[in-house]
Formats: C-alpha cells, structure tokens, sequence
C-alpha cells in the first residue's frame, strides 16, 4: 500500500520511561495524543489514564510475532497503578459488580517473560466488561490479532473504552462501563503499510468480525483522540479512512 520510514515507540525491554526505537529513516512518535495530559509508560505497554472514568481511553504497544510464546504464569493479583498520579482505580470496585476485568493490553499478547505478564495485571490497564463479551468476541478479536502478529511480524496496537458522559457506573470510584470498545491494528512493516480499527458494541455478539470494521477517523470523532497525528500526511490521511477487511484476511 504505501511505504516509508519511522521510528516506532517500543518499550519492550528498555528501562521506565524509556523509550527504544528501531532503525529506519525517520522519527514519528507513534503515540496516540492524549486528552487528559497523563500519559504513563510502563515497560511493555503505554496509556493515556482518565481519572474522570477511572481508567485508561488507550492503551498502545507492540506485539511481534517473537513475542507470542505461550508461557505459562501464575495469573497475580490486581494491583493499582503507582504510576497514575491521580490513583487508578481500585479493584474492589469489581467486585460483585457483574462485570469482569477487562484487559486493554491482554496477558496473553505479554506471554514472552512473567514481568511483562504480570505488569498487565495493573488496575489501569482493564476495564469493566460483561462476561459473554470478554470471553466472546473480544476474545475472538485478541485472537485474531496475535495470528496478524505471526503472520505480518510486527503490530503496533491502541484499543480503549469508547469515554464519553452519562455511562453506566460501578463501585465506590464510578468506574465507567464503555458502551463500545475500539481497537486499531497497524501493520509497521515495510514496503507495506496499512492499518484496521474495530469498534463493537459492549454485548454478546456471534457477528464476524469484519462486520465491526470502522475506519480510524470514525473513531477519532467519538474519542477526541489522534492516534497518528505524526505520520505523514498523506500516509496518516489513507491509513485512517481504510475500513478493508480483506486486505488483512486475504493475504
């Protein structure tokens, strides 16, 4: 599709709050901008915290096809987030609430050592989700992420809760229930480079994935977020009007 050069951020293995790069010809940060000024860096993933619905409007970070190793870890305890200045939230706040915890960047895309597993286990990094959409086709959608992972090497990836006013509330700290989550898929590798973004209803569903297809622009008028705002123009442009399924699925 279209080809260029750019730095990627990419966390993994480096130090807190250092970024690594790759080599190629030019530095765009690939971050998303973020609306409430909190952006948090943690070894193998970053997020945008909004304090005001008690958890993160993105989570972004990379998944290459090296690090799918299907180790197995004990699955810790939740903790809160020492890094969110305002405190994420707590999660007792799940607790009998019907919902699950949701994770944004998912354990099993962190199976490559026990430090990055369990740094996903951080209060920042779930969100409230019903049982027969975590397990169902949010499931499914993880699951398909890491086959693109294998089979085009290296993915960068933003998902979240669609934040907005009015959503449902659990426990004491009114952690929100997104009514939609959204994730976008960025193949970085070269020559070709393209991207796809889903955006599904918070509900059961038994619909294919390519039925909740959306473009990236789509999504950045419900969230208020630019997720490639430093890419180039015409790059950034096409990339972010794409809805192709098949471009992905046909390869």
């Amino acid at each position: 599709m279209f080809a260029t050069g750019f730095y990627i951020y990419d966390n993994y293995n480096a130090k807190p709050n250092e970024q690594t790069v790759e080599v190629v010809n030019s530095s765009f940060n690939y971050l998303p901008t973020s609306t409430t000024g909190q952006i948090i860096h943690h070894q193998n993933y970053s997020l945008s915290y909004h304090e005001k619905y008690e958890q993160a409007e993105w989570v972004a970070y990379t998944l290459s096809a090296n690090q799918l190793l299907n180790n197995k870890f004990k699955r810790p305890y939740f903790e809160q987030d020492s890094k969110v200045l305002t405190k994420s939230a707590n999660y007792w706040n799940y607790k009998n609430s019907g919902y699950n915890k949701g994770h944004l960047c998912p354990a099993g895309d962190r199976t490559f050592s026990e430090e990055a597993y369990n740094e996903t286990f951080l209060t920042s990094n779930i969100s409230p989700q019903i049982y027969e959409f975590n397990a169902g086709i949010w499931n499914r959608l993880e699951q398909k992420v890491r086959y693109w992972a294998k089979k085009y090497e290296k993915l960068y990836i933003v998902t979240g809760g669609v934040l907005e006013s009015n959503l449902k509330t659990i426990g004491d700290e009114n952690v929100a229930v997104p009514d939609y989550f959204y994730k976008i898929i960025l193949d970085i590798k070269e020559p070709e480079i393209k991207a796809i973004a889903f955006l599904i209803p918070h509900e059961a569903s038994e619909k294919g994935l390519y039925q909740y297809v959306v473009s990236i622009d789509e999504i950045e008028k419900l969230t208020g977020i630019d997720f490639f705002a430093e890419l180039p123009d015409d790059l950034e442009n096409n990339i972010e009007k794409s809805k192709s399924y098949a471009a992905w699925s046909l390869r």
